[in-house]
């Protein structure tokens, strides 16, 4: 009746793509602690996603829609997500304008680059160039410092955070990909971001 995919991993993948609308809408209505745990919510989507695909009986037409959607679902929750979380704590000098620009373009230039790299027969043992999804620990961490760091300090530190993490999105170094442990971990430490955050 429907067209597109619907298995558990890209149930997954939508539910990362709600938790960043979400985020959004927070983020307009100027609530960021809530707009950054749902920045953080989408990135455990993220995380796990691929490793629920793994273990479902999948076409060749579904692995192929499991890469475009996730990497269309990147775009908004790791390129434009973390902008207007951005613009929203009112970091809008000419500068900071420049930055944004230059971390949308590396965002979707590291995606597309994925994509046409991909192999859909074998799981990715490396990537090249930093994880756009690393957004999602990146700048929830520096967030905690918000109010320990005066706002022009932090409006500039934030600034020169997201150039140099754009600037990783597209350097060419070799990552290896984060195994199961260590996505618990990460998991783990989400949780007591989020915990940090709902407490101060």
């Amino acid at each position: 009746m429907f067209i597109g995919v619907y298995n558990r991993s890209v149930i997954l993948t939508y539910l990362g793509l709600a938790f960043s609308v979400i985020g959004m809408y927070f983020a307009f209505a100027k609530n960021m602690d809530f707009s950054i745990i749902c920045l953080i919510l989408a990135g455990v989507c993220d995380l796990f996603d691929g490793v629920v695909a793994r273990r479902c009986k999948r076409t060749d037409m579904e692995k192929e829609f499991g890469v475009q959607i996730d990497s269309l679902v990147d775009v908004i929750s790791f390129g434009v997500f973390p902008i207007i979380i951005f613009i929203n704590l009112e970091l809008t000098s000419i500068y900071s304008i420049f930055v944004l620009i230059l971390y949308v373009i590396c965002a979707v230039s590291r995606l597309a680059y994925f994509n046409t790299h991909a192999n859909k027969e074998a799981p990715v043992k490396f990537y090249t160039g930093l994880p756009v999804t690393t957004a999602a620990l990146i700048f929830p961490l520096f967030y905690l410092l918000h109010d320990l760091i005066p706002n022009l300090l932090f409006g500039r530190i934030y600034t020169t955070l997201m150039l140099f993490v754009a600037l990783l999105f597209i350097l060419n170094i070799k990552l290896p990909k984060a195994s199961f442990k260590i996505c618990i971990c990460f998991a783990f430490l989400a949780i007591v971001v989020i915990g940090v955050i709902i407490m101060f």
